[in-house]
């Protein structure tokens, strides 16, 4: 019994009596600053703001825009020649893709819109190429005109878009870039 009381004072164990003594316990020094967390995140929001429309955004509008753009940039940086064009030497072909008539989309069958195509190239074979596939031509583009809707042809741009959107599917379709440019010499909405 003696050794009991020994450890206790007051008649409670020495561990009850430090944990209720009033004098409190060293803390562990804090070597954050508090402010630290907040401090990052305005620093860091307009730097990753800024990476993100310079390096993701504005190349994926631009190369959305533009698409042959876009695709012949990276062609150049790796060789020192310019891309192909339509050379001053060389004749453009014309071949005409007149009357396409489509719905838009989104208005059940209430309004429609109507345009006109000329493809050009400078293959002298092209005329006979888009002769001969027509009516491929015609399906790509109903296709594709199909799926707009009013406000995506008021959009700023529209007329690139869809001529980018063609010109990519008409170079597929006949194997490889045959068409230089389109022109869209018709375009109305009813």
């Amino acid at each position: 019994m003696a050794d009991r009381t020994a450890d206790t004072r007051n008649g409670r164990p020495e561990e009850a009596v430090a944990e209720a003594s009033p004098v409190p316990a060293a803390k562990p020094a804090a070597s954050s600053n508090p402010w630290l967390p907040l401090i990052i995140t305005v620093v860091t929001m307009p730097v990753l703001a800024y990476a993100t429309n310079r390096y993701v955004l504005l190349p994926q509008m631009t190369r959305a825009l533009n698409p042959t753009a876009a695709a012949a940039a990276p062609a150049s940086s790796a060789e020192s020649e310019p891309t192909p064009g339509p050379v001053e030497g060389k004749p453009k072909v014309t071949f005409a893709l007149n009357k396409i008539l489509v719905n838009v989309a989104g208005t059940m069958g209430t309004r429609y819109l109507m345009t006109s195509l000329t493809l050009v190239g400078t293959d002298a074979s092209f005329k006979n190429k888009a002769e001969e596939n027509k009516d491929q031509l015609l399906d790509l583009a109903t296709g594709t005109l199909c799926t707009k809707t009013i406000s995506d042809l008021e959009k700023p741009g529209a007329r690139n878009v869809i001529r980018a959107e063609l010109l990519t599917l008409f170079n597929n379709a006949l194997g490889g870039p045959v068409i230089k440019e389109i022109y869209l010499t018709e375009l109305a909405i009813q």
